[in-house]
């Protein structure tokens, strides 16, 4: 059950906008907002918004934002987002899908486009690349929780799919049917997790030069820092080296 984690250092990029903390609080409050209008305000109740609010408090953002943008999502007069799943091939054929939340997809779409092409890739059709994705849920915890038996002993009994553990910390993985009832008997044995959240989990990842993989960082970066990107998945590996030298 337990094995190598596949994602290794490129299931989310997040770079320079991390130091952005009004850009980044901005798009954890649109998320926990939209969460909020599709389900319950209760994020007891509500799994998305849960995992929202569970990811803005990692970010250290304030409880003022979250409980706004919690408020925001039951008045009448605030806007609301389309959410979109953009797919396409980056530089060396690998395989990214892009989540939005926007206000408008004209934009929206132009500028992913223009992304995509400015690296040497090109966007595709909604369902161009996701087959090469498996859809997921994860659970993380920091290593200091437990040791790597009895988390495995936990996701076992809790019903998860897979548990990969290493120096970074337990990630349990579990279907998007149980995911929920997995994160809830989890959270009763050790507590708040650090993540999780459904995400898209590359079935191979690939090895790039690191020109290659250069480029695909930058492209990464790009979509990161526009505004109505929530999240970035690709399925690609680069050495730590490069990882290191473009702050990743």
């Amino acid at each position: 059950m337990a094995g190598h984690s596949q994602f290794k250092n490129i299931m989310h990029r997040k770079g320079r906008q991390d130091a952005q903390k009004s850009k980044l609080f901005g798009k954890l409050a649109r998320e926990i907002t939209v969460a909020a209008k599709l389900g319950t305000p209760d994020p007891a109740m509500n799994p998305r918004l849960r995992a929202a609010v569970i990811a803005a408090r990692q970010e250290n953002m304030p409880k003022d934002n979250i409980e706004r943008a919690i408020k925001k999502a039951l008045g009448s007069d605030g806007e609301n987002y389309d959410e979109i799943r953009y797919e396409g091939y980056g530089p060396g054929g690998v395989a990214v899908i892009v989540e939005a939340l926007t206000d408008n997809r004209n934009r929206a779409a132009s500028d992913i486009r223009s992304f995509f092409t400015k690296s040497g890739g090109n966007l595709g059709e909604t369902g161009s690349v996701s087959f090469m994705f498996d859809r997921t849920g994860i659970i993380e915890y920091d290593r200091s929780v437990a040791d790597d038996d009895t988390v495995l002993d936990a996701a076992i009994e809790a019903g998860a799919d897979d548990v990969v553990s290493g120096e970074g910390g337990h990630e349990i993985y579990a279907s998007t049917e149980g995911y929920r009832d997995v994160a809830k008997a989890l959270e009763a044995k050790f507590g708040e997790p650090r993540k999780a959240a459904l995400i898209w989990k590359p079935q191979n990842t690939v090895a790039v030069d690191d020109e290659t993989g250069e480029k695909l960082l930058k492209l990464m970066d790009l979509l990161n820092e526009h505004d109505d990107v929530q999240q970035v998945y690709a399925n690609f590996e680069v050495s730590d080296a490069l990882m290191a030298k473009m702050g990743g």
